[in-house]
C-alpha cells in the first residue's frame, strides 16, 4: 500500500473483511487451532508421516511427499528472508508469530504443499483442511490475501515438481 495514498489497495481491504469474521469466539477459535497446528509446517509432516505408518504399500512415496512438504516451507521461509515484508500493523492479531515478516505465508506453503502431494496418495481431507488453514491466515490478521496466495502457490509448485520423484517416477497427472 502507498502510505500517501488515502484508500487501502484491495489487499488491505481483504485483510481487514476476512478478519472482521474472525471475532466470534467459534471462528476464532478455530483460526487460532489452525495456526498453532501449522506452526512450522507439524500439522503436514504428522499427516505425512502417519500415512507413511498407515499405509505400508506405499511408505516411500509418503516418507517423499512428507520432505517436499518440508522443502516447500523451507524455501517459503527463504523467501521471506529475502522479501521481508512487515506483517499487516492495521489490524489486532489473534495469534502470536514465529516471526515478523509476512510474505509468503509459510502456513500456506506447506499446507498446498501437503494437498498436492498427499492428495495424490488419495488423502482427500487434505486439501479442504488446507483451504481452511489458508484461510485462517488472513481470519487471525497476520498475513494479507497475497501472503496467503503467494504461500500457496509456492506449495504447490513445489510439491508438483518433486511429483515424479514421490511416486517413484510414476507420474500421476
Amino acid at each position: 500500500m502507498d502510505h500517501h495514498d488515502e484508500r487501502p489497495d484491495l489487499d488491505h481491504r481483504i485483510l481487514t473483511a476476512l478478519h472482521a469474521r474472525g471475532t466470534g469466539p467459534a471462528v476464532a477459535a478455530a483460526a487460532r487451532t489452525l495456526s498453532l497446528a501449522g506452526e512450522h509446517g507439524a500439522l503436514w509432516l504428522a499427516a505425512g508421516l502417519a500415512g507413511a505408518a498407515a499405509d505400508r504399500e506405499r511408505r516411500g512415496a509418503w516418507l517423499r511427499g512428507t520432505a517436499l512438504t518440508a522443502g516447500a516451507h523451507l524455501a517459503s521461509m527463504g523467501v521471506k528472508r529475502l522479501v521481508r515484508r512487515p506483517r499487516p500493523g492495521h489490524v489486532e492479531p489473534l495469534v502470536r508469530t514465529a516471526g515478523r515478516h509476512s510474505f509468503p505465508s509459510s502456513h500456506a506453503t506447506s499446507a498446498v504443499a501437503a494437498a498436492v502431494a498427499f492428495g495424490a496418495l488419495g488423502a482427500r481431507v487434505v486439501p479442504a483442511l488446507a483451504a481452511a488453514m489458508c484461510v485462517s491466515r488472513v481470519v487471525v490478521g497476520v498475513h494479507y490475501p497475497s501472503d496467503v496466495a503467494a504461500g500457496a502457490a509456492l506449495g504447490a509448485v513445489t510439491a508438483r515438481l518433486g511429483a515424479r520423484w514421490m511416486t517413484g517416477g510414476r507420474d500421476h497427472g
